[in-house]
């Protein structure tokens, strides 16, 4: 990795490319495997509330690096220790919770930046984001090849959006509706008009200052709702939900089967 960035994922919302993406968060490896191959634009291996460790990112990581969907990395929250560790095992796109205040967002920024540019923890010679020591200018360029989202999800990241959104180095925002909702005193609401309204301020903030953002939608209307507002990056779906769905659906289909047939003799 050299001079300017070889995301793809950071490439295309530089771009305002429309990106669909889907979520994982069953932390198997071979699930994201699969899923990466479906044709997706970007899968979230979510440290946040999936049952992810360190390590079951990183295998997820290796599983996703051949096939054609970027791998965005939920963090389990802002703090720099952890943020150092996802770095330095690869993420190359990072999503991170709850982030409320500019000065925060700078935080994080400078989390992940090698001084003097920010604070991140040199260690690059046993990373696997540097190849291991084998990439020579890794310190100098490894900033050009990270994308760094902040979720907004509560009042308070509402109200100061304009201040996190313009902070130097947040390259996306993600507008957490479930979160919002629930901050807002709606839970489970996520299509409460309040909770879109808010969305859409957020929503029409971000294209004011120039930045793509995104959001996980839970039902078409709320994906045809950001897809009207001008949303970048979109997730449409998990792994899990999609486990279930199907679970549910061919259960259903053979209980009904049964049902329908005549009872067999009992001799």
């Amino acid at each position: 990795m050299s001079g300017g960035s070889s995301n793809r994922f950071k490439a295309a919302l530089g771009d305002r490319q429309r990106q669909i993406g889907l979520w994982l968060g069953l932390a198997v490896p071979y699930v994201a495997e699969l899923c990466g191959n479906a044709g997706f634009d970007w899968v979230l291996v979510d440290g946040e509330h999936g049952p992810n460790t360190l390590r079951t990112v990183l295998t997820q990581l290796q599983a996703l690096q051949a096939g054609p969907a970027e791998p965005v990395v939920r963090a389990l929250s802002d703090d720099p220790n952890l943020i150092k560790q996802l770095l330095d095992i690869g993420a190359h796109n990072l999503l991170v919770p709850m982030i409320e205040t500019g000065a925060q967002a700078y935080r994080l920024v400078a989390a992940t930046r090698y001084p003097p540019l920010g604070t991140r923890g040199v260690g690059s010679a046993l990373a696997r984001a540097s190849d291991w020591g084998r990439c020579k200018d890794y310190l100098a360029t490894a900033h050009n090849d990270l994308c760094v989202i902040v979720q907004i999800e509560t009042p308070l990241g509402v109200k100061n959006a304009r201040q996190i959104i313009e902070t130097e180095g947040i390259d996306g925002v993600f507008i957490g509706l479930s979160d919002l909702a629930a901050t807002m005193g709606l839970p489970g609401q996520p299509g409460h008009p309040e909770v879109l309204g808010a969305f859409r301020e957020v929503a029409a903030l971000a294209q004011e200052l120039g930045k793509p953002f995104g959001t996980l939608a839970s039902s078409s209307s709320l994906a045809s709702e950001a897809l009207q507002s001008g949303c970048t990056f979109l997730a449409v779906g998990s792994d899990v939900g999609l486990l279930v769905q199907a679970a549910g659906e061919l259960l259903g289909k053979y209980r009904r089967d049964a049902a329908d047939r005549p009872a067999a003799d009992v001799y």
